[in-house]
């Protein structure tokens, strides 16, 4: 059932060809096994099968989040949507990295070609493309329709700079068109590293103060989860806990680690204009790991009831089960999903 060399997003068309042409691999078809458990976990209000999905990036539309569905990914999140289009990020988007050592948190140097071997790191820089609302608004709406009993389809999106004079008004406008496709869930993304690998929004506490406030505003009936970034510095992860923890309802950590990746002869790998790209998969595990059990343990310590989901480098029952014994509430996995469509189908069997 593995299918390593049949990605469902396949890296060497363009990110438009994906969306109009996939999802590709097993994703074309349904499993020849399911594994359905009774609905049992109890995430923000909802009952699922198995906390564990897809992460904002790879579900395209609805066609990819149908088969991650039909695939036992319970918690399956629509790719980050805007109030407007905008394009994305010319070729290349995904090349395979190879790290010599733990990808460190500075922006190390990496070598990327398209040698997509296992355990697989990758760079990807699309810099949050999306179509306009009158094509997504439907689209999310037919996804969130499919998903079965135990299953819940959670909405990304992100405010765009310029569109209205302050962000935090775009964000709000962007959680009211998501909200009226009918996901029980929002997940605002802070932690794009396209934006400036400095500069993400999650760093900047005022202003996401200003934006969590916005979108509870415009959407106060529906639970809120923030996308962040790796936070090196504990001083500033503890005072972005104490501002926001009381005013959303959980956190997805992590999205990526930036990184410069160079071809074989040194040159810049994704064109001149972008020395830098997000890693995820393999490589930045352990920054995963590690701000899961740093936001256990201020949880813990403050009495908070904000959900945690793990992501960062999960390509095994083993990664899913040591996301959970650090404090993670549920898991995804976003690069060892689509190299490996099964993954959920084997962290279920595990299970069993």
């Amino acid at each position: 059932m593995e299918n390593h060399n049949h990605p469902f997003y396949n890296p060497r068309l363009s990110y438009e060809e994906n969306y109009q042409k996939g999802p590709f691999g097993d994703f074309t078809q349904k499993p020849e096994i399911s594994i359905v458990n009774q609905p049992s976990v109890h995430f923000l209000g909802n009952k699922i099968n198995l906390p564990f999905g897809i992460p904002a990036g790879p579900l395209l539309n609805g066609k990819y989040v149908k088969a991650a569905l039909d695939w036992g990914y319970d918690l399956c999140v629509y790719k980050t949507v805007r109030t407007k289009k905008y394009k994305c990020h010319p070729l290349p988007n995904v090349l395979a990295v190879h790290p010599e050592h733990r990808l460190s948190e500075n922006v190390d140097t990496v070598l990327a070609d398209q040698n997509y071997d296992l355990p697989l790191s990758i760079t990807n820089s699309f810099g949050v493309p999306s179509f306009d609302p009158d094509i997504w608004q439907p689209d999310m709406e037919d996804a969130v329709n499919y998903a079965k009993p135990g299953q819940v389809v959670i909405g990304s999106f992100q405010g765009t700079l310029g569109v209205t004079n302050h962000i935090e008004e775009n964000y709000a406008e962007a959680a009211r068109l998501v909200d009226e496709t009918g996901v029980p869930l929002l997940e605002a993304n802070l932690s794009c590293p396209n934006e400036g690998a400095n500069n993400l929004l999650c760093f900047d506490i005022d202003k996401v103060e200003r934006i969590a406030h916005a979108i509870k505003n415009a959407v106060p009936d529906k639970p809120l989860m923030l996308k962040l970034a790796y936070f090196k510095d504990n001083k500033l992860l503890y005072s972005f806990l104490e501002r926001l923890a009381p005013i959303v309802d959980g956190f997805c950590a992590i999205n990526t680690l930036s990184a410069r990746p160079v071809t074989s002869q040194g040159k810049q790998a994704l064109g001149r204009d972008r020395p830098t790209g997000g890693v995820c998969g393999d490589a930045i595990r352990w920054a995963g790991e590690e701000m899961v059990s740093r936001l256990y343990e201020w949880r813990a310590n403050h009495n908070e009831k904000f959900v945690i989901i793990g992501v960062g480098g999960v390509n095994s029952p083993e990664h899913y089960q040591t996301y959970l014994s650090l404090g993670a509430d549920a898991v995804m996995s976003a690069t060892g999903a689509m190299w490996n469509p099964a993954l959920a189908l084997q962290i279920k069997k595990a299970l069993q």
